[in-house]
């Protein structure tokens, strides 16, 4: 009977997404003309290929953006290097991720745009790639996607799989829970990213034998491939920043960046050699910050236009995309952002932590909390979490004033992202093979 009721509510999205066809094309247009979907390979998201699928079998990765997209990579090189035979294709929903990853993928992996999950797109590219098997990144449940797949006899499975508390009280409703249990069960795998969502995704009537624990995906950290300009530009802002103590806030959400800048001034009451890098979750933010502070009359400097830390320049303003993980090399305190307004959630610490930076952190972390729990168990120094201005002023002014402790807790947080790293990929790829390649590839 609940088979049933979930085949019904899965006709009924079905039907509403068929129906809704036409104003989504209309609304990607306008998204197009916004620049927020890609100017010429935008008619992807509709399901239309823009290069040839080569013969043999063929592995659908999908990510929505940037962090999820990166966390996808080590285990595509994986593929990769044990299935040289395999063709790989990677999808994302956002061009911002694509501007990143395109880069950073290795020969061979073709990329695409996601289609939308409506029936014409979504058909159009399963029937033109036909994948041998899905993996999909973290809380991409999609039921066109999903059912089609199951129809047409492709393995699915789920990496870092999550389910904020919001999804799971919305996905868990009395009228969706059918579909949502019907859509799980044509899972293969289902890796959860901690043991609180492996319940949310049993609450949710996933088969409990597909569930499989291998450790979060996003400590795989890898290095980045960037041009040598890059790499000058990364080497002249060391030289730039030596002198000065330096902090960065990274990831901020609107509304934060009043946090981060009114601590700035406080800092630099004491430490008038101070140097604050500011790096907006959104790009467009970061232009809109360094265009306020010029008008107040504050030295700024900003990332894409190549601004120098001139004397009497103490903000470092970030506009550009995938520079992170380069970033938190330069500097020994990292502020991570998204995690000081109640309406927020969090951001990866990990980078930070493998750059060997001290982490500073609101309490506002959502799913992110079982990464900042975990490295506080290994350590208590690995992050420091504190709540508003007041507290992260205080936290930052020891920092800078006690060599010793700013040392403890970078050395804390490295060492924590280093032992839970360790290992990850060798146990996600053997998961993936047992539970997904070796049905969708009839192996053995």
């Amino acid at each position: 009977m609940a088979n049933e009721r979930g085949k019904l509510a899965y006709m009924v999205y079905r039907a509403l997404t068929y129906g809704l066809s036409p104003l989504l094309y209309l609304h990607l247009r306008w998204r197009k003309l916004r620049g927020l979907e890609h100017p010429h390979r935008w008619r992807e998201r509709m399901g239309r290929p823009s290069l040839p699928r080569p013969p043999g079998p063929l592995i659908w990765f999908h990510a929505v953006s940037l962090g999820e997209g990166m966390a996808a990579i080590p285990v595509i090189k994986q593929c990769v290097q044990r299935r040289p035979n395999i063709t790989i294709l990677m999808t994302t929903t956002t061009v911002s991720a694509f501007e990143v990853i395109k880069n950073q993928l290795p020969s061979g992996v073709i990329y695409q745009f996601a289609p939308l999950d409506i029936p014409a797109a979504m058909d159009a590219f399963l029937g033109y790639w036909k994948p041998n098997a899905i993996m999909l990144m973290e809380s991409e449940l999609w039921p066109n996607m999903i059912m089609g797949a199951s129809k047409n006899g492709i393995v699915l499975g789920l990496l870092n799989a999550r389910m904020s508390s919001k999804s799971f009280k919305n996905w868990s409703r009395e009228i969706l829970l059918p579909l949502t249990s019907l859509m799980l069960s044509k899972f293969s795998l289902i890796a959860p990213l901690s043991t609180i969502q492996a319940i949310r995704f049993q609450l949710l009537q996933a088969p409990p034998f597909i569930i499989n624990f291998a450790g979060d995906l996003k400590y795989a950290i890898e290095e980045f491939d960037i041009s040598d300009r890059d790499m000058r530009s990364f080497e002249d802002l060391r030289v730039q920043l030596a002198p000065r103590q330096v902090w960065m806030a990274s990831s901020i959400h609107r509304g934060e960046e009043e946090v981060m800048l009114g601590v700035h001034k406080l800092l630099k009451q004491q430490h008038p050699d101070i140097v604050t890098i500011v790096a907006p979750r959104h790009l467009q933010h970061g232009k809109e910050i360094a265009l306020e502070l010029q008008k107040e009359g504050v030295g700024v400097a900003l990332r894409s236009r190549g601004d120098k830390l001139l004397p009497g320049t103490d903000i470092y303003v970030v506009d550009t995309l995938g520079e992170l993980r380069h970033l938190y090399r330069l500097t020994p305190i990292a502020v991570i952002g998204g995690s000081f307004l109640p309406s927020l959630s969090g951001h990866n610490i990990s980078e930070a932590a493998a750059a060997g930076c001290a982490i500073v952190t609101g309490h506002h972390v959502g799913h992110f909390s079982q990464m900042v729990l975990e490295m506080q168990w290994l350590n208590p120094l690995s992050v420091l979490q504190v709540s508003g201005k007041v507290e992260l002023e205080k936290a930052l002014r020891e920092l800078f004033r006690n060599s010793k402790v700013l040392e403890a807790r970078r050395v804390a947080a490295n060492q924590a992202f280093h032992a839970l790293s360790s290992g990850i990929i060798e146990k996600i790829w053997n998961i993936i093979h047992f539970h997904v390649f070796r049905k969708a590839l009839c192996e053995k």
